[in-house]
């Protein structure tokens, strides 16, 4: 799989166009799915695995791979379906970053990369209820291409804990809170609940939001009705990953327009931080966090309270 993994200048720009890479895959059948190639380290054939006793029946095991122990997830069976039927020797594994953590997804073969814009890739159609986990979709070669939520996934097989510690929050600072609120933009229906939790348990009011496209629209109506979103929110605070319109574009076209500017904003993402530095000055940001822990989102929220109050 050379060629998987492109250069940081090539990415940036790339980004910067609302434009993404998907690595195409299957599972068990012909269906088509895609991963963002940001969050792809390496694709290899499967190694030997180490089967780990009472572990999550989803993880197959671990692998050494270039000195570090990696655990191999069975993405069919973490989406609910059969796992992978043949010898893991016959299959892949997608080595991914998601959260400042590494894992591998077993998968039946992958395909190839794709370029497409965040405009083609589209929230997962209404009525497939609550329980999928899909954060998108797409098409490909008149193909249908489902985007999985790996951050539901993995709380789901390892959780992370949600709580904020002691003394990160005093009742000075909640007591400001609850006359304050607070935007938050995110396309995993998992990655919403655990930030508005979080949040909430701040003190400010929570409005939630399903992705960049969406986001613009609701704070360009606020502008119209003469409202200023600096006023209207505490600050916002974005993923970047998401159909329709990624976070990088979000943020530039507020810093665009005079008239919503001043909007404190900070994106709050699983992808990796050095790269996401740089586009955090690209863009106009004001800060970057990587997902998902819960003391340093309250804390920026605290910071800017203190701030602004």
């Amino acid at each position: 799989m050379a060629g998987v993994m492109d250069s940081v200048n090539q990415r940036t720009q790339l980004v910067g166009q609302n434009r993404l890479e998907l690595l195409l895959f299957r599972l068990n059948g012909d269906q088509l799915y895609g991963i963002n190639v940001f969050k792809v380290r390496e694709v290899l054939q499967c190694p030997p695995l180490t089967v780990l006793p009472k572990s999550n029946p989803v993880v197959r095991g671990v692998a050494n791979i270039r000195g570090a122990t990696i655990p191999i997830l069975d993405l069919a069976m973490a989406t609910g379906m059969p796992g992978l039927r043949e010898e893991t020797s016959n299959s892949f594994v997608i080595i991914t970053e998601y959260n400042t953590k590494t894992q591998g997804f077993l998968v039946h073969s992958v395909e190839r990369i794709v370029n497409m814009n965040w405009e083609e890739i589209h929230p997962p159609p209404k009525g497939t209820g609550r329980d999928h986990y899909l954060t998108a979709v797409t098409r490909v070669d008149n193909k249908m291409v489902e985007i999985i939520d790996v951050e539901k996934i993995l709380a789901e097989v390892a959780p992370t804990s949600e709580s904020i510690s002691a003394g990160v929050v005093d009742a000075e600072v909640q007591d400001k809170a609850v006359l304050l609120r607070v935007l938050t933009v995110d396309d995993s229906s998992v990655a919403r609940k655990q930030v508005s939790r979080c949040l909430q348990t701040v003190g400010v009011e929570v409005v939630a939001l399903n992705d960049g496209r969406q986001a613009l629209d609701y704070l360009r109506k606020l502008v119209d009705e003469g409202k200023r979103p600096e006023d209207e929110f505490l600050m916002m605070i974005s993923d970047i990953e998401m159909p329709e319109m990624d976070g990088y574009t979000l943020t530039a076209e507020i810093r665009n327009d005079p008239r919503m500017q001043k909007l404190h904003i900070i994106l709050h993402t699983s992808l990796s931080g050095v790269f996401n530095q740089a586009m955090v000055k690209k863009v106009g940001a004001d800060d970057f966090l990587a997902k998902f822990k819960p003391d340093d989102l309250a804390q920026r929220v605290v910071d800017r309270i203190k701030a602004t109050h």
